[in-house]
């Protein structure tokens, strides 16, 4: 599982993702800190060697102490449940700050070697491990089932290594074959073969001191100037079976929480609705589980998604209504039961639609004026007002005047801008952008690396790639060990 050097340019990591706090409607809950407290009474690492390069991690995380009280804040919706889960298989709780170090607790995480979720699984790891991508549904940014499958995996590792957790988790980053071929040839040259006295590589190197530099602040955070965000000591989240497809701002509003709150619980949707098959349960806090249990027993099945019904005319073909409607054949065969592409003109299709209500976006109409809605959009991650006004078909410059900004100011992550866009196709684009979630990836170039297979290994254009990358214009050819910049959207990349 990749993890580069301490940064706070680090994508999806130290540069932070933007939410809102922790739900909490009633303001009722208790106020028993001791979640940490758990924890520390659950280490079995030895922490108390003086490593120069546990030293070093420690000292970064000590010089950025907001850094790292945003992180364990972040940590909240799901740090209990990690706990619960390690514990039940007597793990050193050490573990359950990992995903610290792979994704700083964004759900959302996306790295250059197209590692998703929390735990940063790979796809094809995370296919060994039962994590499906689909259309749908991407099981690695699941919080329960990516958890238990990084526990899977690392007890795997552990037992491969005679309990050894250390290079557990070495193998975790770099793989189980690296971590054996540098023991063996060790062995061979008479060296010691533990985690330390391995040539490993750089980012294994420093991987696992990194955790350990973690468990070590949370054990006495006051000793480096660092701040833990307080954590109960009880679940945050319960299971709710809704018991079919239901649009996700629906779920939502009948949670009584935030879409935002929904989609930080169930990170693994890719689209506006679960999906039509599978699993039919959504986490929502524990304080909104029985009246969205309730409110949900209640619905009509009209009530838990929108449909279009679209008359075929002459010359539709299936990829082309699925293009503009932005969803794609193979959904449009199993929502309408076909059993190829070929449709009739004159007929009926059931198409899904988005919810009107959205916690991103609220219209409103633009009295001066123009047939124009305004859109109000928050700022993420990894935005920029040249990738916000090609999304909603608008000029960088109208964008900035709207804000009154210039052109090449800055965004800040949360911050609301004002959009107009036109009813039609600009609308429509800007729904489609409530879909996103979007990561800054730096892409080092390896060899062999063309502008366009890099562009379809991120599900982005070659445009796209100049443009956020201004040196690239300037030459024809890629060098291996050029850094770009990508702006990923996460819900659509492989």
């Amino acid at each position: 599982m990749p993890a580069a050097e301490p940064s706070l340019e680090d994508p999806g990591l130290a540069n932070g993702m933007d939410e809102p706090a922790p739900h909490d409607p009633d303001g009722d809950r208790a106020t028993n800190q001791d979640l940490w407290d758990r924890i520390r009474r659950g280490y079995a690492l030895n922490l108390d060697q003086d490593n120069p390069r546990v030293s070093a991690q420690r000292d970064w995380y000590a010089r950025h102490p907001q850094y790292f009280t945003r992180v364990t804040t972040r940590s909240e919706r799901y740090l209990h449940f990690i706990v619960e889960e390690a514990e039940a298989r007597d793990m050193p709780l050490e573990l359950v700050l990992l995903p610290v170090v792979e994704s700083a607790f964004d759900p959302f995480a996306y790295s250059h070697g197209r590692a998703a979720g929390p735990w940063q699984f790979i796809p094809s790891t995370g296919k060994y491990f039962g994590l499906d991508q689909t259309w749908w549904y991407d099981n690695r940014r699941d919080i329960v089932r990516s958890t238990r499958a990084a526990l899977d995996y690392l007890q795997q590792l552990s037992e491969r290594f005679d309990g050894d957790w250390l290079l557990a988790l070495a193998s975790y980053n770099a793989g189980g074959g690296t971590v054996s071929r540098a023991r063996r040839r060790n062995e061979e040259a008479g060296l010691p073969t533990d985690f330390w006295n391995l040539d490993l590589p750089s980012e294994t190197t420093a991987y696992v001191p990194k955790l350990l530099a973690v468990a070590q602040i949370v054990r006495t955070p006051e000793r480096y100037g660092v701040t833990l965000h307080p954590i109960d000591d009880q679940p945050y989240f319960a299971s709710v079976d809704v018991g079919g497809q239901i649009d996700l701002a629906q779920a939502a509003s009948l949670a009584g929480i935030s879409t935002e709150e929904l989609y930080l619980l169930n990170p693994a949707f890719n689209r506006w609705a679960t999906a039509p098959h599978g699993t039919t349960e959504l986490l929502v806090p524990v304080s909104a589980a029985d009246t969205f249990r309730e409110r949900v027993a209640d619905l009509s099945p009209e009530q838990r998604m929108r449909w279009l019904r679209y008359t075929i005319r002459p010359g539709d073909s299936l990829i082309a209504i699925a293009r503009r409607h932005r969803t794609t054949p193979a959904v449009l065969r199993d929502i309408n039961d076909l059993q190829g592409s070929t449709i009739v003109a004159g007929r009926t299709l059931l198409i899904p639609e988005r919810a009107a209500a959205n916690g991103r976006l609220a219209g409103q109409t633009d009295r001066a004026g123009g047939g124009r809605q305004r859109v109000d959009h928050r700022v993420a991650s990894g935005e920029t007002l040249w990738a916000l006004a090609r999304s909603y078909d608008v000029s960088v410059r109208e964008l900035a005047r709207w804000n009154d900004m210039s052109p090449g100011d800055p965004l800040r992550i949360g911050q609301t801008l004002a959009v107009w866009t036109e009813d039609g196709p600009a609308a429509s684009r800007g729904a489609e952008r409530r879909d996103e979630m979007i990561r800054k990836v730096r892409y080092s170039v390896r060899r062999g690396d063309s502008l366009y297979a890099i562009a379809s290994r991120f599900n982005v254009s070659v445009s796209q790639i100049r443009d956020w990358n201004n040196g690239v214009k300037q030459r024809r050819y890629l060098q291996p060990g050029d850094r770009l910049t990508l702006y990923v959207d996460v819900r659509r990349a492989p």
